[in-house]
């Protein structure tokens, strides 16, 4: 690039997204006088689900805009908790998130989960038909112009990302109603009627059960339920926050 110079800060929680020598507080960008804003802001390496509010000399501009010789530029975080316009709050997570999608389901999430790698191409595409928010790792993915919604889940771990996503999207909650397997809806289930799934321990010791609607399998309050609680408790706490 070698037209128009600007000058340009980035919200300090994405500094991670570009080069050590721009993370200070104010960098000079050369542009090529053409490109938009958005495609400026994603040349240095932030994705636009990530950015929120473009100000040039403290004057909001959308994407489009094209800088100009000496404009200063501040990318901003996204709002939270962030708006997602038009079909009810879904998402859809890539191959590395399945811990995630199974603790959202837990919460009553609708969480779609690729456990194969469909690849890139087919996820976005996924992402615009069933209008999900994709949830990803992969900031290139995240730059497809064809997903519908997304966000990058900034930690590796499963009870920050948890927490993040609802500190971000502020999902409506309704623990124990979706199959964490397959995120269908959950029924209560009659002991007799799920009787041939369950082992002869399971049988003697426990009475109530529900069952998945999709691929009918069968939950009771086993060994784990107490770690589970503890989850649903956790995000109940950071939900009501």
């Amino acid at each position: 690039m070698n037209g128009p110079e600007i000058s340009l800060s980035v919200a300090p929680e994405l500094r991670l997204f570009v080069t050590s020598e721009r993370r200070q507080e104010r960098t000079a960008v050369v542009t090529d006088g053409s490109s938009t804003l958005g495609h400026v802001v994603e040349s240095l390496g932030v994705p636009l689900t990530e950015a929120g509010r473009l100000l040039v000399d403290g004057r909001q501009v959308p994407v489009s805009h094209i800088p100009r010789a000496g404009e200063h530029v501040e990318v901003c975080g996204v709002e939270r908790p962030q708006q997602v316009p038009g079909a009810p709050l879904r998402f859809l997570l890539d191959v590395h998130l399945g811990t995630l999608a199974r603790r959202l389901r837990l919460l009553g999430v609708d969480a779609a989960y690729e456990s194969a790698d469909i690849g890139d191409p087919a996820l976005a595409t996924l992402s615009a038909t069933e209008q999900r928010v994709l949830l990803s790792r992969d900031r290139g993915l995240l730059r497809r112009r064809e997903i519908w919604a997304g966000a990058y889940i900034y930690s590796d771990r499963p009870e920050d990302q948890l927490r993040d996503v609802l500190e971000r999207f502020a999902p409506a909650l309704a623990p124990w109603t979706r199959c964490t397997a397959c995120n269908g809806r959950l029924t209560e289930a009659d002991k007799d009627s799920v009787q041939e799934q369950l082992q002869q321990g399971t049988q003697r010791s426990y009475d109530v059960f529900a069952q998945c609607t999709a691929c009918e399998r069968v939950y009771w309050r086993g060994a784990h339920h107490a770690r589970l609680e503890a989850i649903v408790a956790d995000a109940l706490r950071t939900a009501g926050s």
